[in-house]
């Protein structure tokens, strides 16, 4: 047999429930800017209904006791997440690429006055002129000067790409430190980890420390490659690149940790700073280029007369840095007979623009610039995807204030009608306690 107050609790049990969500709903609009809020909901379901007994079929029945909240929900897809993580991660790796490949092609001048190219050209013309003055002083001196300011080309240009290079192993150095981002980050998470654990412990439900972890994840996913193993008691493990240990597992931190194709950020520094990286190839090629022209230059000029005087000088192995004019204009070999006014090895030299030298550098700023326009497409493209998916993923999780405010006009109305249907159950008890006996009524 049911209370005589039930639809009395059962009316108030609707005010509470509207209650809750109008407030979720003013939480959901509040935080509508908040970065990495999670919507949430206000999930109904009817309470357990009492048994009636006496009915004309002489059966119990059920009589409905209303509505109560069971959880307030965070709706997030987890699925989109793992996607939008992936897809940050290579969104790091090709636009950290493209910014490192520009200062690359900043670095190379080309084409431009002060480019290597340029240089090279004005040095073959010096060899041109002295080829029709060989005698003249001023030839000569031109030629040498030229020569040095070919030779602080390819020392400037060397220097610069080793510039990106240690740029590069700085950042990665400063992100992995002790100090760096990818600890802190480690830190954060292993403290969230101890937090909702012990909240849900307690039957509570952390919804806004989970929206930190997951905000945390999406920062670490950009830097490397993020997977998670979700935990029972709701911490959980996060592998950070190819490390051999979880960068968090549950509340312990491991790091730092040796990475040797992490993916991400630290992916493409890595690439570029590291031994054979990519910089090591430009620098292999400029330097093929600097004893290439060397050689060629001094192969002619050593088989002149006086003979085996070389023109340029190097160090094997660092040709570009070390590449330096090794003759003063007196000492410029002109001709294989030392005749004042013999031309025939400059003529020669001369004839060499064109050659290996200027081969092997057109093909490194080829390449170069290849390299440069495929990263910056690849970083495109990359961060296209990732705002695709998150788009995707805001739909999902995001906050749209039109279905709000649809959200809160529908509790309102819901909150009016149980409002109307306790004045109508306190009417009926009034007239069942105050009036029900009296006489003349």
């Amino acid at each position: 047999m049911s209370s005589t107050f039930l639809g009395l609790e059962t009316a108030l049990r609707g005010l509470l429930t509207q209650q809750y969500a109008i407030d979720t709903t003013s939480h959901n609009i509040t935080n509508a800017d908040t970065p990495g809020y999670s919507r949430e909901q206000a999930e109904l379901s009817s309470t357990s209904p009492v048994e009636i007994y006496g009915l004309g079929n002489g059966a119990p029945g059920d009589l409905g006791t209303g509505v109560t909240v069971t959880d307030f929900a965070r709706v997030r897809n987890t699925f989109l997440d793992a996607q939008y993580r992936a897809q940050n991660m290579q969104a790091g790796y090709q636009q950290t690429t493209a910014q490192q490949l520009d200062q690359v092609q900043t670095g190379l001048a080309e084409p431009g006055a002060n480019g290597l190219s340029a240089q090279l050209s004005k040095f073959w013309d010096a060899w041109g002129d002295v080829s029709n003055n060989p005698s003249d002083p001023a030839a000569r001196q031109a030629l040498v000067d030229q020569g040095k300011n070919l030779t602080s080309a390819f020392q400037q240009l060397e220097t610069s790409l080793q510039t990106v290079k240690g740029q590069a192993a700085a950042q990665y150095s400063s992100i992995t430190g002790p100090q760096g981002q990818v600890a802190q980050i480690a830190t954060q998470l292993a403290s969230l980890n101890g937090a909702i654990k012990s909240a849900q412990q307690v039957g509570e439900q952390p919804n806004d420390l989970l929206d930190q972890r997951d905000k945390l994840l999406d920062q670490l996913s950009n830097l490397g490659q993020v997977s998670v193993v979700p935990l029972v008691d709701g911490s959980m493990n996060v592998k950070f690149g190819d490390a051999a240990q979880p960068l968090v597992a549950d509340t312990t931190v491991n790091w730092p940790q040796t990475l040797t194709s992490p993916g991400g950020q630290l992916g493409a520094l890595l690439d570029i700073s590291k031994t054979g990286g990519t910089v090591d190839t430009y620098v292999a090629s400029l330097n093929s280029t600097a004893k290439q022209l060397a050689d060629t230059v001094n192969a002619l000029h050593s088989s002149g007369t006086p003979s085996g005087v070389n023109f340029f000088s190097y160090t094997a192995g660092n040709e570009a840095a070390t590449l330096a004019v090794a003759v003063t204009p007196s000492q410029v070999v002109t001709s294989t007979t030392g005749a004042a006014e013999g031309n025939d090895l400059a003529l020669q030299i001369a004839e060499l623009r064109g050659g290996a030298a200027d081969t092997t550098y057109s093909a490194l700023v080829t390449q170069i610039g290849s390299d440069d326009r495929n990263a910056n497409l690849q970083s495109s493209n990359a961060n296209t995807l990732l705002t695709a998916i998150n788009n995707q993923r805001q739909s999902v999780s995001g906050v749209s204030l039109d279905e709000e405010m649809s959200n809160l006009m529908s509790f309102q109305r819901g909150y009016q009608a149980s409002a109307r249907a306790m004045t109508t159950v306190d009417s009926m008890l009034d007239t069942l306690i105050n009036r029900t006996g009296k006489v003349g009524l």
